[in-house]
Formats: structure tokens, sequence, C-alpha cells
């Protein structure tokens, strides 16, 4: 597996699903694969078109979820309710994958908006290799 990760990093989620919408400094874009939104919409029995619209050159990502006053439209009472079928993205959060030209290598970062980063458990090798395996299998 190729790739680097922040190291000495802790991080646990304490639920507060800052991730889910937008603040007041970010607004926040959530993307899905289209396997992603096929899947969400089997199994909530909506259409892709009532939770996402089509994303703009973001590929592979073609559709973005909507949102209702700034939050993800499956977020309740900051629970997600498709917790089990989250995108991607959210399953990374608040890490990103990257792609170093210069390096060759994949290069994970995390986001400094997180307020648990530094929090909770350090992460090792074998978290981010399951985040990595799962981006393998999930991207095209």
């Amino acid at each position: 597996m190729d790739f680097t990760y922040p190291a000495n990093v802790c991080f646990e989620c304490n639920g507060c699903a800052l991730c889910c919408g937008d603040t007041d400094h970010k607004l926040r874009h959530i993307l899905l694969l289209e396997s992603e939104a096929e899947e969400i919409s089997a199994a909530t029995g909506r259409p892709i078109e009532n939770f996402c619209n089509e994303s703009n050159g973001t590929q592979p990502y073609i559709y973005e979820m909507k949102k209702f006053e700034g939050d993800c439209v499956f977020l309740k009472d900051h629970k997600c309710t498709i917790y089990e079928m989250r995108p991607l993205i959210c399953r990374f959060y608040p890490f990103e994958l990257k792609f170093d030209k210069d390096k060759n290598t994949h290069v994970f970062a995390a986001t400094e908006e997180c307020p648990m980063i530094g929090q909770g458990k350090p992460l090792a090798k074998k978290d981010f290799e399951a985040l990595y395996t799962l981006a393998n299998e999930r991207l095209p």
C-alpha cells in the first residue's frame, strides 16, 4: 500500500455532526459516487434526484448531496439516517486522500476544522490502511 498518513494523530468522533452541514466558515459539499447514490436510493426508496444534484467536474463523484437548511438531507437530530451506507467522503472525514504527483504517492491529511482532531484514541497505520482499502474498492 503506497500512502503516507499523519503520524501521532488522535481522533474519535463525538457525534457533533459538524461534518454533515455548512458552517459559518465553510460551505459543505458532500459528494457521492454513482454507485453510492444508487445504493442509497434502493435502500430508502427515494429517487436519486430527491436527495442529490448532479455535481460539476468532480469526477469520479457525479452527485452532490442536497441539504436542508444547510445540513445533509439525511441528518436528523444530529444522527445520520443512512449511516451504514454513508458515502465514502463521509467515511473518510476528518481525513481526505489526495495523490501527490511529485512524490508519486497517496497522502492522507486531516482537516483542522474538526474539533476532535487531537482528541480520543491515537490512530495507527492499520486505521489508514482500512480507509485506503475502502477507497480502492469503491473508486473506479
